[in-house]
Formats: C-alpha cells, sequence, structure tokens
C-alpha cells in the first residue's frame, strides 16, 4: 500500500490524480490533500478519501472547510505552514507535486528535505530552482518521477539505455490553437480562443501557456535539470495530432517514442506505481483511426515564448525563475482581459531585459528573484 500526499488537488493532475487512487484502492491510501479555492470540490475529496490532513491557501477557507466537514476527522491547515505540513505528513511515502506555478516550489521543496519521493507535475520548481532541487534530491536519496506526459515519455524512452548514448531529447508539441493561425490576427484572439485546446484538457493557466507555447519552453528547462542534458541538445517539434509523447534519439541514430492517447492519467499511473503499470482506463491507441502523423518546426515570430525560454538558459541561472515570474502576472493579465495575448511575451521580455542574471544559492534567492520578476512584470503590465 503505497501513501500518498497530493499537492493541489483540485486542479486537473489532482483530479486525474485521485480518479486513479480510486480506481486501485488496494494499492494506494491518501494520507494529506491540499487545494485552492475550490471548496466544494476538496471537501468532496475529503469525504470519500478521508485524508489525515488538508490544508488551503487562507485562514477563512480553512474555517468553511471545517464548517462543511463538520464531524471529519480530516485536521484542516492553512498557508504556507499547512502547505508544508501536509507535505510533510510522516505516513507518506510519495508526494504528488501538482500546484500550478511557482507556489508549488516552497511545499515541494520541503517534502524533498522530508525524504519523500516525488511524482512532479509541478514544472515550475525545476524552472526556477533547477540545480538546486536536483542537488537536493541526489542529497536526500529520493527518487523523482516525471508526470508531464512529455517528460515521462522521456523518462520511459531512456528506461534501459546509457545515458552516455544519448544523441538529444526531442519534446513534442501540440501547437495549441495557433500554430497555423495568421500572425497578424494573433494580437486580436480573445481569451476563449486562447483557451479552446484541441486536444488537451487542462486549467485556465497551463492552457495559455500552450497557446503561447511557454508550456513548451518551461519543459524544455525542465527537461535540462529533470535528464541532466545541455539545453542546445533538446529540440521541440510542432506534432499537432499529440500522440508521441516525445522522443530520445541516440547516436547509432535510432529513435524512441513513447506513444498513446492524449489523457494525463497514463503518466501519472506510471509515476505512481514505476516499473509496474495499472489499468487506467485510457482508451488503448489505434493508429489506423489516428490515420497520419505529422511534424513541424516551432516558428518563433509566431511563438516568441519558446525562443525567450531558450535565452533564460543561457543567460544565467537566475533568468529562467524571472521569465517564469513574470510569464504567471502576464498570462493571469491576459485572462483578466488586462492586456492582448501577443503582449504576453512582450511583457516576459521586457521584464528579463530588466533583470541582471546571478548565482542562486538558495531556495530563499529563488523566492526574492521570483518576487522581483512578479513586481517588474506588473510595472510593465500597469498593475
Amino acid at each position: 500500500m503505497k501513501k500518498l500526499t497530493i499537492l493541489g488537488s483540485t486542479g486537473s493532475i489532482g483530479v486525474s490524480t485521485l480518479d486513479i487512487v480510486a480506481a486501485h484502492r488496494d494499492r494506494f491510501e491518501v494520507v494529506a490533500l491540499t487545494g485552492g479555492n475550490n471548496l466544494e470540490l476538496l471537501t468532496s475529496q475529503i469525504e470519500t478519501f478521508s485524508p489525515k490532513i488538508a490544508a488551503v491557501i487562507s485562514e477563512e477557507s480553512a474555517r468553511k472547510l471545517r464548517k462543511s466537514l463538520k464531524g471529519a476527522k480530516t485536521e484542516i491547515l492553512h498557508g504556507i505552514p499547512g502547505m508544508i505540513a501536509a507535505a510533510t505528513a510522516a505516513e507518506s511515502d510519495m508526494v504528488v507535486s501538482a500546484i500550478v506555478g511557482a507556489a508549488g516550489l516552497v511545499p515541494t521543496v520541503a517534502a524533498i528535505k522530508a525524504g519523500k519521493d516525488m511524482a512532479l507535475a509541478n514544472k515550475e520548481t525545476l524552472v526556477t530552482a533547477g540545480r538546486i532541487i536536483m542537488d537536493m534530491v541526489r542529497e536526500q536519496g529520493v527518487r523523482l518521477y516525471p508526470v508531464d506526459s512529455e517528460h515521462s515519455a522521456i523518462f520511459q524512452s531512456l528506461e534501459g539505455h546509457r545515458k552516455e548514448d544519448l544523441k538529444r531529447i526531442v519534446l513534442t508539441a501540440s501547437g495549441g490553437p495557433f500554430y497555423r493561425y495568421p500572425v497578424a490576427k494573433l494580437a486580436g484572439v480573445s481569451i476563449s480562443d486562447a483557451l479552446n485546446h484541441p486536444n488537451w484538457s487542462m486549467g485556465k493557466k497551463i492552457t495559455i501557456d500552450s497557446a503561447t507555447m511557454m508550456n513548451k519552453g518551461l519543459e524544455v528547462i525542465e527537461a535540462r535539470w529533470l535528464f541532466d542534458v545541455p539545453v542546445e541538445r533538446i529540440s521541440v517539434v510542432i506534432h499537432p495530432q499529440s500522440i508521441i509523447h516525445s522522443m530520445v534519439e541516440y547516436l547509432d541514430g535510432c529513435v524512441m517514442a513513447q506513444m498513446g492517447v492524449p489523457d494525463m492519467k497514463a503518466p501519472i499511473a506510471y509515476a505512481l506505481t514505476c516499473p509496474e503499470r495499472v489499468p487506467t482506463g485510457v482508451r488503448g491507441l489505434n493508429l489506423t483511426e489516428v490515420g497520419s502523423l505529422t511534424f513541424f518546426e516551432p516558428d518563433n515570430g509566431r511563438f516568441p515564448a519558446l525562443a525567450l525560454a531558450y535565452r533564460a538558459v543561457n543567460d544565467g541561472e537566475s533568468m529562467p525563475a524571472v521569465m517564469n515570474a513574470a510569464n504567471e502576472v502576464a498570462v493571469e493579465a491576459f485572462l483578466q482581459g488586462r492586456i492582448r495575448f501577443t503582449e504576453i511575451a512582450a511583457v516576459i521580455e521586457k521584464t528579463m531585459d530588466a533583470h541582471q542574471p546571478h548565482v542562486l544559492n538558495s531556495v530563499e534567492e529563488v523566492l526574492n528573484t521570483d518576487r522581483w520578476g512578479r513586481a517588474k512584470a506588473k510595472e510593465l503590465i500597469g498593475l
């Protein structure tokens, strides 16, 4: 029986994780949950899985949750201390880190320091603090299993092969809703247009990141740290069908690819059970139905955010943290109707231009850099 903590249980990854748990009650027990503003869903999750701990952001949310769960044995906590308590719960064997954005960094770090194996869906943890996190993982002797479909595909394609035989990693991207959209019209796309992803069902922030291809830029940086590969050996290709989730090319010219229908339950389940596999309810892949698989080079004129991610890695250790902070602010401003779609990348670039990159020596320095990036991006937007 594997005992789990799920950070971000009310998001899309958290919900899918709990679907897998529900289908395999003989294999998993939920020890702790953390959620955001969806208290109705979190209440339902607590009633279903009876965790020992549940944590929310605010004291007011905690008070509401206690009221709705009157008589329940779950301890309700709040704030950063509550998130850390959930992440470090003594009974937990593995922590699923699924909080969206840089907010997931602190509880993820706490879980690693507590010696918990990690199923990592929060890519921003490695984007903002990659070297620090991977050093910590090695020092604590914990296992880190990728949950993103792309990184899970790479992880699976590397298994059983020698690292020294690796030539390059190829991350696939759907291209989102705009990979063939007229560039001249991108400034006028609506929020609903940008949220209309053709293949995946995700939260709003990640869906916008997919539309700008910043999501793929973040994944490039995450892959650099997860697999200890220079960014020059990580490339991106647009694959609209989202059937091949990523590929690994070896020195002999052979390419290993992991394939499947676009459904996050498969990579989540593999992270939870590796090296075993369990039924997930994911529909099997029928290539005759798919018909054809197509691939395109990304257009940096259409997707400047992807080029900014490569620049961030090369500029210096603190720059990815600044880039990520500016992106989170800009995406939220777009979703609020304050800036146009094309201004997301423009705000990120101007924020990066104003930053002097430096080495990050601690998590606190990462958080300070994140705060600087957010403040500068808000200043540029006029918030």
